[in-house]
């Protein structure tokens, strides 16, 4: 990107969110959207994947009082048949979802809502790029929603998420997004002391996602009795249309605490990537990433991302300040203790403080979740979700475009993936179009340096 958008109409209406959020959460009269005690609350399941089933074992696992799944929706039979027979094995007693409940289609998240009275949950875990279009319709229902991160891939959903987040505020909806690492207990006390100067001024941090391949983020050509719609959703994160990519769906957490311990978000964002070793796969990510972030005090944020075999692997990320360095995580999302030290080296040094114990942000974050709604707390993390994700999409499009992108420049990026998301039909045709070679186009640095491929 050459010339930034600066229309300053919407810049304004967009900067003004976190203000409208904040004013109505702080100083306005929330209205109760479920009653407290021990009335129970209904789930619905949109989304069947192996986040979307642990989530809603999450939510079954709450104590504050009763919860039920009620229903459930996917787009493969398969996958919603595997899902509603692991939650059942575990919580016989709270899944109620007859075969008449278990519905399939793009549009059938509409049917599943409409049977939730207002003030139950609905669990978006489709697809990133779904995300919106089904919060809409939730806040149209007045439910309560817990969605699962990335919750946008690029500048145009952003905006709408952000939107959708001050009318959900509005009508005092519940919102809970998957960044679980925000309900940690140990990096809650972290962010503690680093608040109260412990480790001095943050002038570096640094994190690390770097493992084999994954998931579907590197998948072979499609099947030939496979429609090109079916087979991208399926192997979702291999494109950028429906996840942001690999590297918004896998790095977003690494980002995300890293800004939370920094309190601010990244004003600029400079990268490089590449692929390797593709051995006949069509995906659409590279296989390394490096971003350096800037924050508005000049401070960085190095993230690495590396999904190749036989490398040096890390999963961690860490925190330097003038008076000491803290490590954030390591080994996964979910453990930690979060020590601090005295000096920068870490290895081989004594920490000064860690956390008492482990503790898990998957369960924490439902507890919190269903808590804020049986006794009418404040709780909606759409913004912050919402601006995560885009510190993704800025990081992502540097290293796609071989461009310096702004925070600015992303969120005003007029480049939207598929902007008829809302009309896909299961015998429709995929937003993305594969080559004639059955290959998928592949972002060029500096070549499509107005978008990614």
């Amino acid at each position: 990107m050459t010339e930034p958008n600066t229309n300053p109409t919407r810049r304004d209406a967009l900067q003004a969110v976190g203000t409208v959020t904040a004013g109505v959460l702080a100083g306005s009269i929330i209205p109760a959207v479920h009653a407290a005690g021990d009335e129970e609350i209904r789930i619905a399941l949109i989304g069947c994947g192996g986040r979307g089933t642990g989530a809603a074992q999450n939510a079954l696992q709450t104590k504050t009082g009763p919860t039920k799944l009620v229903t459930m929706v996917d787009v493969f039979k398969d996958k919603l048949e595997n899902s509603h027979n692991s939650i059942k094995g575990g919580f016989k007693d709270q899944v109620d979802v007859p075969p008449g409940k278990r519905l399939i289609g793009f549009d059938k998240y509409k049917e599943a809502m409409d049977g939730l009275r207002k003030g139950d949950v609905v669990i978006l875990t489709t697809p990133p790029a779904f995300r919106w279009v089904q919060f809409k319709y939730a806040i149209e229902k007045g439910l309560n929603v817990f969605m699962e991160k990335p919750v946008t891939v690029d500048g145009p959903s952003t905006r709408k998420m952000l939107e959708l987040g001050v009318e959900s505020v509005k009508k005092g909806l519940k919102v809970g997004v998957g960044l679980m690492c925000r309900h940690c207990e140990n990096r809650e006390q972290l962010h503690d002391k680093i608040k109260n100067g412990e480790l001095g001024d943050i002038y570096l941090m640094r994190a690390y996602r770097m493992h084999g391949p994954i998931g579907t983020a590197h998948v072979a050509k499609k099947p030939e009795k496979m429609s090109e719609l079916m087979y991208q959703i399926r192997n979702f994160h291999a494109f950028l249309w429906a996840s942001g990519g690999a590297f918004s769906d896998f790095l977003i957490h690494n980002l995300d605490e890293c800004c939370w311990m920094k309190d601010g978000w990244p004003v600029e964002a400079r990268a490089t990537g590449g692929r390797h070793y593709r051995d006949g796969k069509v995906d659409q990510n590279f296989d390394h990433y490096s971003v350096e972030y800037t924050f508005a005090d000049g401070a960085r944020l190095y993230l690495e991302g590396r999904t190749m075999d036989n490398c040096k692997q890390e999963f961690a990320s860490y925190a330097h300040g003038t008076k000491g360095s803290a490590i954030i995580s390591a080994n996964s999302h979910a453990s930690g203790r979060c020590p601090i030290y005295k000096d920068q080296k870490i290895r081989g040094s004594k920490p000064i403080w860690q956390a008492a114990r482990e503790t898990n942000p998957y369960q924490t974050e439902w507890d919190r979740l269903i808590d804020a709604i049986r006794n009418n707390k404040a709780h909606n993390e759409v913004e912050r979700g919402a601006k995560a994700s885009l510190a993704c999409v800025m990081g992502r499009m540097a290293a796609h475009t071989g461009q310096v992108w702004t925070w600015e420049d992303t969120l005003n990026h007029e480049h939207e993936f598929a902007p008829t998301i809302d009309k896909l039909t299961i015998d429709g045709p995929a937003p993305l179009t594969a080559n004639a070679d059955g290959t998928y186009p592949i972002p060029t640095p500096g070549k499509n340096i107005k978008r990614e491929y």
